[in-house]
C-alpha cells in the first residue's frame, strides 16, 4: 500500500505509535496486587496469631533451687526459672511465664486427630 502525502505517513506512525504504549502491561500495579495477594494468603494460612506468645501464671513443683532462683516444672510440662524464689526443692510456687498461644488454644491437638484421620 502506497501512501502519496506525508501527511498521511505521519498519522500512520502516529497511529502505530499509540498502539504500541497502549500495549504496554502495568507492571507495577501488578506486582503490586500479587504481593498484597501472598500476604493475605500467608496470614489466613501460617495464623501467626498462633505463634505470638501468650502469658500463663501456673502453679510450679520447685525442681531445684540455683543461684538464680528455682527451677521448677509447670503443670503443662514447660520448664521455669522464677528469680528471687526462696523456696525448697518439692514446694509449689506461682509463676508467671510465656508459652506459644497454639499449646494453649489446642492447635496442637487439631493438628493431630487431622493428621490421626489421614494415617491408615
Amino acid at each position: 500500500m502506497y501512501i502519496i502525502s506525508e501527511k498521511r505517513v505521519f498519522t500512520v506512525r502516529n497511529m502505530q505509535q499509540k498502539i504500541q504504549t497502549e500495549k504496554k502491561s502495568p507492571v507495577l500495579p501488578v506486582i503490586g496486587l500479587m504481593a498484597g495477594g501472598l500476604a493475605v494468603v500467608l496470614i489466613l494460612l501460617l495464623t501467626p496469631w498462633n505463634l505470638v506468645p501468650t502469658q500463663v501464671t501456673e502453679d510450679i513443683t520447685v525442681l531445684a533451687v540455683t543461684e538464680y532462683g528455682c527451677v521448677g516444672e509447670s503443670l503443662s510440662g514447660y520448664s521455669v526459672v522464677v528469680e528471687g524464689c526462696a523456696a525448697d526443692v518439692g514446694d509449689i510456687v506461682p509463676a508467671t511465664f510465656n508459652v506459644p498461644a497454639m499449646a494453649q488454644n489446642g492447635y496442637y491437638d487439631r493438628i493431630e486427630t487431622k493428621l490421626a484421620m489421614v494415617q491408615p
